[in-house]
């Protein structure tokens, strides 16, 4: 060893390596992962391990003028007086009552090997397979292990990163794992992706596959429900009250816009008013007039002219002169019929009224002669020949009014009569219907 001194003259060092030691121990396994002791190192070609001469590895192995002599795993520092004699091998003389060398028999006039696996002759561990040789015998360990001196040992596939995702060493063995949304691949050690839409994966209604998972999706009209699976409906009516005019009906993946009863839907949100006088939808007579409003119809009377007037035309009834109940009625009454909407913004134009004839120098007034007993109209006169009837509040429906619209005539031309004075009327019948459309 470096740095020992002996102060001898003549030392003689006896190596003896004994046959038969070197028969009876069985070579080591050949085997990628076997590992040597100190002073030894893995021969490939041999796949044996074999002796490192560290006297020729080792620059200045020995100090103090002293001599590196190497022997089997190490090495020694001697004076340079010393010198080994290595002892000589035995020679194999045959017994008289086995005339072969060690591992072999006699048969007939030949030596023939002895199988020490079938005779059981061997040393090897339970775990060990035997495996014949000439002259000796050797001892091999299971997939999956190594030997190390006489044992096996577990090889740790693990370590050396077989699989893609993860490992799992067990003895002689190891498997391969995938994580969730994976599986194991032909070769058992890689891992591909799961399309878990056609492994039925538990969506509601759409089903996307990505890599190493999938995504859940839903319909029109349904959102995705707090487990990522389930599609629940959408209430879209609950969103805003102005998808639909009147009334938000929510279905399933949808909604849809409905209409009171005498309306019929326009388009997929508005409301538009039947018009049962001309679809033929009333039951009015034949001695009746059908007259449409918001919502419904209204049957009158072709006649509807009361005592004292009489009727000239299909609307206009007159009061004549001739009969002293007219005197303080007006001349003559024109029927109107209309029908607004329920809360009509205030002010609002409702009706136009117009004189169709009016004498040279005549003055007219308009007014509201009945009718409107809570004042919920009034009249504004445009010039001397048309007026106007405007809502003076909102109203709401369903309601009937019926106004008697006046415009009294002054002619101060035609003073030379006892009464220059006359007047017409309008009676106009208005229908406020329940909504505001």
């Amino acid at each position: 060893m470096q740095g020992a001194c002996v102060s001898i003259s003549c030392v003689c060092i006896c190596v003896s390596v004994l046959l038969h030691s070197a028969i009876s121990q069985p070579p080591t396994e050949s085997d990628t992962y076997t590992e040597c002791t100190d002073g030894y190192h893995w021969d490939l070609q041999t796949e044996h391990c074999k002796d490192i001469n560290e006297c020729d590895t080792i620059p200045d192995a020995c100090k103090g003028g002293m001599k590196c002599f190497n022997h089997y795993g190490g090495y020694l520092c001697l004076p340079r007086s010393a010198s080994v004699i290595p002892a000589p091998e035995p020679a194999i003389t045959p017994t008289e009552s086995n005339p072969c060398p060690l591992g072999y028999e006699a048969q007939d006039d030949s030596c023939v090997d002895i199988n020490e696996c079938e005779r059981d002759e061997h040393d090897c561990q339970p775990s060990q397979q035997c495996i014949n040789t000439l002259g000796a015998f050797t001892c091999q360990c299971p997939d999956g292990y190594r030997k190390v001196a006489t044992e096996c040992i577990d090889i740790d596939e693990c370590r050396y990163r077989y699989c893609q995702h993860r490992c799992v060493n067990v003895p002689g063995s190891f498997s391969c794992q995938c994580e969730p949304g994976f599986q194991l691949a032909g070769n058992n050690r890689s891992c591909i992706d799961v399309n878990e839409c056609e492994m039925g994966a538990p969506c509601s209604q759409r089903c996307y596959n990505t890599y190493g998972t999938f995504l859940c999706r839903c319909d029109q009209g349904y959102e995705l429900d707090a487990d990522g699976l389930t599609c629940k409906d959408i209430n879209e009516c609950g969103f805003s009250s102005f998808l639909c005019q009147f009334q938000c009906v929510n279905e399933p993946g949808k909604f849809s816009c409905v209409c009171p009863e005498g309306y019929q839907l326009q388009g997929t949100r508005l409301c538009q008013d039947i018009n049962e006088c001309e679809t033929g939808e009333h039951q009015c007579t034949e001695a009746q007039t059908c007259v449409n409003i918001h919502g419904r119809y209204q049957c009158v009377e072709e006649n509807r002219c009361q005592e004292p007037y009489v009727q000239v035309s299909e609307n206009r009834c007159v009061c004549p002169v001739s009969k002293p109940a007219c005197r303080d009625l007006p001349f003559s009454i024109v029927h109107r019929y209309m029908s607004i909407t329920s809360e009509r913004s205030v002010p609002s134009d409702v009706f136009q009224i117009q004189a169709t004839s009016v004498s040279p120098g005549a003055y007219n007034t308009f007014r509201i002669r009945s009718g409107d007993e809570n004042g919920d109209f009034y009249i504004r006169q445009i010039n001397n020949i048309s007026a106007m009837l405007v809502l003076a509040r909102a109203v709401s429906g369903p309601r009937e009014y019926t106004l008697d619209l006046e415009m009294v005539s002054v002619n101060p031309l035609n003073s030379y009569q006892s009464n220059y004075q006359t007047s017409s009327a309008l009676r106009l019948s208005i229908y406020v219907g329940p909504y505001t459309f």
